[in-house]
């Protein structure tokens, strides 16, 4: 036989070219990474965080390199030892040898397979070890909870910050072990240290002791692996959805299993090291099968039987110590202990009148009539300015302090939108260097509207009344002035694929910028990261793409580039270890317009809390209709301890230590000193306008459905549960969003920001709890939990919705609206008042069915129930809606359309009125006129439902309302 043939010999031209396409190929995969790291250390600079940025990168490395050398080290000792103890004597290339063609290939490029391969290998290996950078930093930097775990009492920090490290190092030590161990054997078999032929085949001493060592020594890593995993076993994941973490038949069957297999184990590897010494290999053979039958039935069969003949049928007695622990530390992992939350028993039957309670005179004075989920479109019809602006999908709601007065606004920034530019405004010069920012702040009464008049088919009110901020306007009030209301930052800018803006050109050039019809402007904040040299020009061309920040005469020598303008992504980007809420809003701090964030820091593997998908426990219908994010993780533990700032004009990003006492911040802070400011440096005029979290609030509710529950055998049989209601305002059945509200402080009936939300029964729709959370600075965070009790029939949203809209005024009038306009239902809040009562108030919107229609609001709809029954209120403003239900003079203290809230009527020493019942007619004159006309009002309305005459049905509904309100104010 020839001897196997080597490599065809190539030119030098060859290889010239080869050499030439292989850069091109690691360039076009290399330099984009390249170009990213560059203009992100541009761009962290701009932020002044780079510190981040090095911190990262310096830990990214260096994991890339220690975890690449030592797992390619560990394959190259491997190989080294492998080839070095090879028999002397192998078989002629001529013999029957089905490796010798490998093996001669081998012999010829010693280096590139006993060098490249574990080179190799450690790349790879470093490439996937280096994203682990945040478990080593907590791991160096992280410090104690102050509290131990019931089973093996150690504290929190070990579980949160050490034993993620010590499962990693773990991890990369068994990937190193296997791939040593398998680069042995092919080795070995290679060199002639391994022969299959013959009945039994042969294994040489140095490569019976180099397996065996490697054998040994991965059963000895499995052996320290139980040990770990014993821990682990308190974030288990056995019994859910009852609750996560060990159970009885984790503590009391698996736990004694660890410890079993980890002696097991230990016996085995020595067994594999005694073959060292040893030349019978059935030692190791017996000691592997020992292994893999201990593992059968003691770690998967014995568990088994445990939890099916002995926790099952007892399952209520049997879990009961393990639920308490569920319990308790669920409500420490996600800040609703009793330290946080008062539960406080309600009615839900009145006892007085709305009118007669400071509070509810509080809370009926600032009811929210708009819905900043239904009114962008609005917004946008009346106060876009140009076609390139617009507003978010979704509108946020805040407050501001007036006159000494707080009032809540729905707001939102008129920012630029690059995707709505049309014809030449595309063109690449004027989407990027002319129309380049936002103008202006808009804010809106939350609990006023223009007046309504006529009747639904002809209403010309109904619309925001506006306080706007922007280049050609002032607010009135000072709390709404923008010193500079060009917005540079924002989210809906940064929606656009177009996520860069290039301002400013030459010293001494003409301003380029659109900023009115009759002034361009030229950019001067601190934002954005100079390309008025040619290498960063070079560098955003290649991110980009784009030859143009190349060659266009508009970059001059103190030309800036604003990107990532997304207030969200900016923080994420300098916090990677936070994550953000789905929702950002502006505020005016201080005369500037500031985007505020919230962040939370997470955990996954808090033991015996419990674990819950984050997007999962957000969702509701707000996030489908408007395309919120939401955060993918899971979590068992979390806290909102950072609140993050983002200037809308110069980018300027700060983060706010809010939270002092969470061990996950502070071992973060550790990481990242100086980044995160402390709470001390929070401004008066900011704090005012923090708001409880959206996204914090959803994950607390769903914790509090269940967690409120103390008794363990309760909470296993799930009668005491409350659930979500579903938003009864939407065809989707999604939960109902919480809602902010500002309601009247039962103690001192002064008006109080809160974030609120209604709970039903498991699987019921009456209400159980109503859910509330404090926002204001003195008692920002604190809940308190309305409980109805469980033998009351107060009706849930979804039943109030049903019986408002099946109520004949408003099913009648609501199937005429629907021929020539889309109706649109606003948020229904759920207002507690009457002294154990529920009131539920909802806006009812119209939008004409045309291209440019928009939603004004139409109609109020109220819902009140007492010992009388259902009382349901509509009419075109929330004062005759309430009179409806409660009588004359509740409505007074209602805000009036006109502007100003009517003076609250006076309440010390007044006997509470009770509820009045429809009365009988006929016992006055007055009376009697308004039965006749109550009457008369009801037969013409039958008469136009038959005649078919729609102009004539609203006449005459129109008709039936007057006398409605006329007979209630006779007194019936």
């Amino acid at each position: 036989m020839r001897p196997p043939a080597g490599l065809p010999s190539l030119s030098k031209r060859t290889r010239v070219l080869l050499i030439l396409a292989l850069v091109a190929a690691a360039l076009l995969l290399v330099g984009p990474r390249f170009i990213d790291i560059y203009t992100d250390w541009l761009w962290f600079g701009e932020v002044d965080f780079r510190s981040v940025f090095s911190k990262v990168l310096l830990t990214r490395i260096a994991l890339f390199l220690v975890v690449g050398l030592v797992v390619g080290a560990i394959v190259w000792l491997a190989l080294l030892l492998a080839y070095r103890s090879r028999p002397m004597f192998l078989p002629s290339p001529g013999s029957n040898d089905p490796v010798a063609r490998y093996r001669t290939s081998v012999m010829t490029r010693q280096k590139l397979f006993g060098i490249g391969i574990p080179v190799v290998i450690g790349l790879f290996a470093g490439l996937a070890g280096q994203a682990s950078w945040s478990t080593v930093q907590l791991f160096l930097n992280g410090k104690d909870f102050g509290i131990t775990d019931p089973q093996f009492g150690k504290d929190i920090g070990f579980y949160s910050f050490d034993l993620p490290f010590y499962q990693f190092v773990l991890n990369w030590l068994f990937v190193a072990v296997v791939i040593a161990f398998f680069a042995s054997l092919i080795t070995h078999y290679i060199f002639g240290g391994l022969r299959l032929s013959g009945r039994q085949g042969a294994l040489t001493r140095s490569a019976r002791v180099q397996l065996a060592v490697l054998a040994g020594t991965f059963v000895l890593l499995k052996a320290i692996s139980y040990w770990f995993d014993r821990y682990a076993l308190l974030s288990s994941s056995r019994k859910e959805p009852t609750f996560s973490g060990a159970g009885y038949t984790d503590i009391n069957a698996v736990l004694p299993a660890k410890l079993i297999m980890l002696a097991i184990a230990v016996i085995c590897a020595i067994a594999f090291f005694a073959a060292i010494f040893l030349r019978d290999l059935r030692i190791p053979a017996m000691a592997v099968a020992l292994l893999v039958l201990s593992s059968v039935l003691v770690g998967a069969v014995y568990p088994l039987v445990v939890e099916q003949f002995s926790v099952k049928p007892n399952a209520a007695d049997k879990e009961r110590t393990y639920i308490e622990r569920n319990i308790t530390a669920t409500r420490q992992a996600y800040g609703i202990t009793d330290q946080t939350v008062e539960y406080v028993d309600y009615s839900g039957t009145s006892t007085k009148q709305p009118k007669d309670v400071p509070a509810d005179v509080t809370t009926i004075a600032n009811t929210r009539l708009l819905d900043p989920n239904v009114l962008s479109p609005t917004f946008t019809a009346q106060q876009q300015l140009k076609n390139f602006y617009a507003f978010p999908k979704s509108l946020n709601i805040d407050r501001y302090e007036m006159d000494g007065t707080l009032r809540d606004f729905v707001v939102a920034a008129r920012e630029l939108s690059p995707s709505s530019l049309q014809g030449n405004q595309t063109d690449w010069i004027n989407k990027h260097t002319v129309y380049t920012h936002g103008n202006g702040f808009v804010a809106a009464y939350a609990n006023q509207v223009t007046a309504v008049s006529g009747d639904t088919q002809n209403n010309t009110g109904g619309y925001p009344i506006y306080s706007v901020s922007d280049l050609e306007t002032k607010p009135a009030d000072p709390a709404l002035a923008v010193e500079n209301p060009r917005t540079y930052y924002g989210p809906v800018i940064a929606s656009s694929d177009a996520d860069y803006a290039i301002v400013g050109g030459d010293e001494g050039s003409a301003p380029r910028e659109y900023d009115t019809d009759t002034r361009k402007y030229t950019y001067t904040g601190s934002g954005g990261v100079g390309i008025g040299n040619w290498f960063n020009r070079l560098a955003f061309a290649g991110k980009y793409t784009e030859r143009n920040i190349l060659f266009s005469g508009a970059i001059g020598s103190d030309s800036k580039i604003i990107y990532n303008r997304d207030p969200a992504d900016r923080v994420n980007k300098v916090a990677p270890w936070l994550t953000t809420d789905g929702t950002v809003y502006p505020a005016v701090v201080n005369g500037r317009m500031q985007w505020i964030v919230d962040a939370y820091t997470t955990l996954d593997n808090y033991p015996y809390a419990q674990r819950s998908s984050l997007d999962g426990l957000v969702q509701d219908s707000t996030n489908q209709a408007n395309g919120r994010m939401l955060p993918k993780k899971e979590v068992s533990y979390i806290r909102n301890s950072v609140k993050a700032t983002v200037d809308a004009y110069d980018g300027t990003v700060t983060l706010y230590q809010v939270d002092e006492k969470d061990p996950v911040l502070s071992a973060w802070m550790g990481v990242f000193p100086d980044t995160v400011k402390p709470k001390s440096e929070v401004s008066a005029d900011l704090q005012a306008h923090f708001r409880y979290p959206e996204d914090l609030f959803k994950v607390q509710r769903e914790m509090l459905a269940k967690y409120h529950v103390d008794d363990p055998g309760e909470f296993f049989s799930n009668n005491a549960f409350w659930s979500v209601p579903s938003d009864p305002t939407v065809e989707t059945d999604k939960n109902q969003p919480p809602y902010y509200v500002l309601a009247g402080n039962p103690e001192t009936a002064k008006p109080q920001f809160v974030l609120t939300s209604p709970m039903v029964g498991y699987e019921r729709e009456l209400l159980s709890a109503y859910i509330s959370v404090q926002a204001d600075p003195e008692n920002y965070g604190k809940f308190r939990v309305l409980q109805l009790p469980t033998n009351t029939q107060t009706q849930g949203p979804q039943q109030a919705q049903s019986a408002m809209t099946s109520d004949p005024r408003v099913a009648s009038e609501l199937a005429l609206l629907r021929q020539s306009n889309k109706v649109i239902f606003g948020n229904l809040l759920t207002l507690p008042i009457a002294d154990g009562g529920i009131l539920y108030v909802e806006p009812l919107y119209t939008q004409r069915n045309s291209a440019n229609a928009f939603p004004q609001l139409a109609r109020v709809m109220v819902s009140f129930t007492d010992t009388s029954g259902i009382r349901v209120g509509y009419a075109p403003t929330l004062a005759e809606a309430l009179d409806q239900v409660f009588g004359s003079g509740t409505g007074s203290s209602a805000t009036r359309p006109s502007g100003e809230p009517a003076s609250p009527p006076a309440t010390g020493g007044q006997t509470p009125s009770p509820t009045p019942a429809p009365p009988a007619a006929g016992q006055t004159p007055d009376k009697a006129a308004a039965v006749a006309e109550l009457d008369a009002a009801l037969a013409n309305l039958q008469s136009a439902q038959s005649g078919g005459d729609f102009k004539a049905y609203g006449e005459a509904l129109e008709r039936l309302q007057k006398a409605v309100s006329a007979y209630q104010s006779a007194g019936g």
